[in-house]
């Protein structure tokens, strides 16, 4: 029997512990006869099967050009050492690193998390030109770095943009403990977001409700600046004490988030963002998160949203700006409990069957086990 593929795993700019990264693809691919090693960021909550796979700490540098200057070059030094067969990158930051790691012997995979230049040119704070120009410096350098790589995409309509890329969507590990729990009446007055929590993530939205609704609690959980926090809660004015939020200033570890959607018997998880180019493409995360958990969705009407949580009739799609569709969302769900509860299961229903990172796994594997099989041949 020969020695075991050997992946390297490189992000500078995720937590560790990120679900996609290492939940889903280190985890599978150990799992699958593959040697992984990480090499990320430390983090104080090292876990027990950090010794499965094997994580090589970079320096954290809360300074981002720090980071993306001196970061980097560690994260290609320590990458470079470890002589892998297939290296995967999970930054843009990383481009150069990923070329100077190519080699004829071996496989560069460019792992695509977001949609960069579209999120560039909505970065508000820069003026329009320059974004445009900075947005057309990315693609010409990312084509140019590329060229050679394996590209991985997390979305299905990045395919539109990089369409040599190999479609490795981000759906969810199915939560056993989730799937097996069961709402029962009553529902609480108490709505979910979990995730990353940013004003372009509907923050300022959601921390409106309870202003909106004064029956309703909202809870998030996920990494919130302190700043934003401030923000937040002076939103919500007389009512910011049914704000409630878990994560400021740090990172929570998927365990704890999953831990929070059977906590409270829900009224409903939320995505109310507004709209951004990004955003209106995507299929989130959290939808089939909140459809694990059996919690149905309220979310913003973007076309494909809208169809979404239509076609599984699992939510309910309103205009984020719209406080009366909003209101009557909230109401609808709350005077009947055995929709919120049947839209619930017919989410994890549908997660269950497949919208689940199983069948995101075998092609992995799949597509992991060709590119070996190329290398060699070569």
């Amino acid at each position: 029997m020969g020695k075991p593929i050997r992946v390297v795993h490189l992000t500078t700019v995720h937590h560790p512990y990120d679900p996609r990264i290492y939940f889903k693809q280190c985890m599978s691919l150990h799992q699958n006869g593959y040697e992984v090693t990480l090499i990320a960021q430390q983090d104080e909550q090292q876990r027990t099967d950090d010794t499965i796979i094997h994580h090589i700490p970079l320096k954290t540098y809360k300074n981002r050009w720090k980071r993306m200057l001196f970061g980097t070059f560690d994260a290609y030094r320590k990458a470079k050492r470890q002589k892998a067969d297939i290296y995967v990158f999970h930054d843009p930051e990383l481009l150069f690193v990923g070329k100077l790691l190519k080699k004829t012997n071996n496989t560069v995979i460019y792992d695509i998390h977001e949609d960069y230049v579209t999120s560039i040119l909505q970065k508000t704070y820069l003026p329009k030109l320059l974004r445009k120009l900075i947005a057309k410096g990315y693609t010409s350098i990312e084509k140019w770095c590329t060229r050679n790589m394996e590209i991985s995409l997390a979305e299905k309509y990045y395919y539109d943009i990089y369409q040599r890329g190999t479609c490795i969507l981000n759906y969810p590990l199915l939560n056993k403990t989730n799937i097996q729990h069961r709402r029962n009446k009553p529902l609480t007055n108490k709505i979910l977001y979990t995730g990353n929590v940013t004003v372009d993530r509907g923050a300022l939205i959601h921390a409106h409700i309870p202003k909106i609704d004064p029956a309703i609690d909202v809870q998030f959980v996920g990494k919130c600046s302190s700043k934003l926090a401030e923000e937040m809660y002076e939103v919500a004015e007389d009512k910011n004490s049914q704000v409630h939020i878990k994560g400021i200033d740090q990172f929570i570890v998927k365990d704890e988030i999953d831990a929070m959607y059977v906590q409270e018997n829900w009224l409903a998880g939320i995505a109310l963002f507004p709209p951004t180019a990004h955003y209106m493409k995507k299929e989130l995360t959290k939808f089939f998160e909140y459809m694990n958990a059996g919690l149905p969705i309220i979310c913003s009407n973007f076309p494909i949203w809208k169809t979404f949580v239509e076609t599984h009739q699992c939510g309910i799609a309103v205009d984020p700006y719209n406080e009366e569709e909003i209101k009557e969302a909230l109401e609808s769900l709350r005077k009947n409990p055995e929709l919120a509860i049947q839209m619930g299961e017919n989410g994890k229903k549908a997660v269950q069957e497949e919208l689940n990172w199983k069948a995101e796994e075998k092609k992995l594997i799949h597509w992991y086990d060709q590119l070996v099989k190329g290398t060699c041949e070569r």
